[in-house]
């Protein structure tokens, strides 16, 4: 085990023999650290947390710390943390609160840059990015391959959609679609488009690209439809695709509101 000798380790703490920490690294009990991450210099761990294999966690980063809840009051709850992240230099992730399910989840092959902060109860998915120091408030899920903007503030309870696409400096107050392009204030947030670079990026055929643009036309450039009549249209006349199907479930399941101005030009 590639530990230095300046990292202070509890004993209470679980590291696999392949792991490594660096210079005054701080890992305390209740700590779970899987095969090959390795830990950089100066970082804070706390438990209980369970981080998986093949992680990077960079200098001065701090890692299951309590959630900053008001309504906290030290009951045990947990952060877990998949594989193969890169969590860069000063990220911040929390536990969960026992008002929610009691965990904060990050799932596997995410990069998280610079100063992002997760907080208590999110949920982030797999191969989701987060630019430096986006920022999520309490209870927010990200799906996988959601990409998020530097310096974007997420309010509490929001869901990002899957391949969706958040451009810098947003403030998002309202759930975010999948596969779309947005951003602007929490009062003025707009969709540009569907995130066609990404989506052939992650291998989205031809006829799914044509399909969802279509979709796009109803769902978003309809304003005469009500949002229950572009949903209901969408499923009438474009059948046999799950992207589509998964865009109109979304709408559907929001309990937030959905983004749905367009910008201007389009």
């Amino acid at each position: 085990m590639n530990i230095h000798p300046t990292a202070v380790i509890d004993p209470g703490a679980e590291l696999e023999s392949t792991a490594e920490v660096g210079p005054y690294a701080v890992i305390e009990k209740g700590v779970r650290i899987g095969a090959k991450t390795v830990v950089k210099a100066h970082s804070v761990i706390t438990g209980p947390t369970t981080i998986g294999a093949g992680n990077v966690i960079g200098p001065f980063a701090t890692i299951g710390a309590p959630p900053q809840d008001l309504k906290y009051r030290g009951e045990e709850t947990e952060l877990v943390v998949g594989d193969n992240n890169s969590i860069r230099e000063y990220v911040s992730i929390h536990r969960g609160t026992v008002t929610d399910k009691g965990i904060t989840r990050v799932g596997s092959g995410n990069l998280l840059m610079g100063y992002v902060h997760v907080a208590h109860d999110c949920v982030v998915g797999n191969s989701a990015i987060l630019a430096n120091a986006a920022t999520l408030a309490g209870h927010v899920q990200v799906d996988d391959h959601a990409i998020i903007g530097g310096l974007v503030a997420v309010q509490q309870f929001i869901r990002i959609g899957s391949h969706s696409y958040i451009g810098g400096l947003s403030g998002i107050s309202k759930d975010v679609p999948p596969f779309v392009i947005v951003s602007g204030t929490r009062r003025e947030m707009r969709v540009s488009g569907i995130n066609r670079v990404g989506l052939r990026r992650h291998g989205f055929d031809r006829e799914t690209l044509k399909k969802l643009d279509e979709a796009y036309r109803i769902i978003f450039m309809s304003p005469n439809l009500l949002l229950q009549d572009a949903l209901d249209r969408t499923e009438r006349e474009i059948t046999g695709c799950e992207a589509v199907s998964q865009l109109i479930s979304f709408f559907r399941s929001s309990k937030q509101g959905v983004v749905r101005t367009l910008a201007a030009g389009n």
